[in-house]
């Protein structure tokens, strides 16, 4: 079995993926939850959820509007209703709140919470801040950790191949959010972000147990060996391992998400996403991408 034989294929795989979603942050951007936005969040349990949600929607709505609230989505979660809006004062929820159960019979509010645009624009920034600081971290690390690298082999260029299949991976689970977020209204919250960084952390996990093993080869396996030969052996050796270990995680994640409640589906959906293509970039496309950037440099060198 070969694998880096087929790399423009690996890497055009990764392309015909990234290409949409990559377009549609550019074209629709993602759609932000009150974290980001601000806003306000009432959550009601309502005894006569059963009843049809479209009518229950339009009541919902129509109780807002009389109280000059303007409602953004309502969306269900079993026998509980969600309603997100522009920014409420608190007495404003407890009129909302005497409206809603006059309408609906044993109606209870659960939550109320409310998200100043000031603190959505600062947990915005930090999350931007936390990426590049993980990105620069994961890059110093890698750089360090595989300093002992025989030459002419740079350690750097394991550190930058590791980042660049890193942000694939989040650029992959971002670019669909935000075509599901335009076809399907699916938010982008708090906790998406939590699931975007666990996904960077598993990306470069994985890829770190095949620089590793590479790194063994080059010492071990003979002279005559070309890089892309090694890096191939190399991969194969930790192939059954990576797809092993990922398997078991898709498989919680998916039980997770067939089976557990609505207010984790969609961070449960984000990390499906991002293990599968973690799984798949640090086996095709980091250590490809290593070899195309060392074949580079023989040829330089020959010139």
């Amino acid at each position: 079995m070969r694998i880096i034989k087929y790399t423009k294929t690996y890497l055009l795989i990764s392309l015909l993926v990234l290409l949409p979603g990559i377009f549609s942050l550019f074209r629709y951007g993602l759609n932000l939850d009150i974290d980001f936005t601000g806003g306000s969040v009432f959550e009601y349990e309502l005894a006569d959820g059963s009843k049809d949600r479209v009518q229950v929607t339009s009541l919902l709505a129509e109780i807002f509007s009389q109280n000059q609230v303007e409602v953004k989505n309502v969306t269900f979660d079993g026998t509980k209703a969600i309603v997100k809006t522009k920014p409420v004062e608190v007495e404003k929820n407890e009129e909302i709140k005497t409206a809603v159960s006059q309408k609906f019979e044993n109606a209870n509010q659960v939550s109320f919470e409310t998200v100043g645009p000031s603190i959505g624009l600062e947990t915005t920034k930090k999350s931007f801040i936390a990426l590049a600081i993980a990105s620069l971290g994961i890059l110093l690390y890698i750089a360090y950790a595989f300093r002992n690298v025989p030459k002419p082999y740079s350690s750097f260029k394991f550190g930058v191949t590791a980042i660049i299949a890193m942000l694939h991976d989040a650029l992959v689970v971002l670019g669909i959010f935000s075509i599901l977020g335009h076809f399907f209204h699916i938010e982008i919250d708090a906790l998406f972000i939590t699931a975007v960084l666990t996904v960077i952390g598993f990306s470069v996990h994985d890829t770190i147990v095949v620089f590793d093993r590479i790194r063994e080869n080059l010492k071990k396996l003979p002279g005559s060996w070309g890089f892309s030969q090694i890096v191939d052996y190399s991969l194969i050796e930790t192939l059954n391992r990576s797809v092993a270990t990922s398997l078991t995680v898709v498989i919680v994640l998916l039980s997770l998400y067939l089976l557990g409640g609505g207010s984790i589906k969609h961070f449960t959906l984000a990390l499906l996403i991002g293990i599968v293509s973690g799984t798949y970039s640090s086996i095709f496309n980091a250590s490809p991408l290593l070899v195309i950037w060392e074949e580079r440099r023989l040829r330089r060198k020959k010139r």
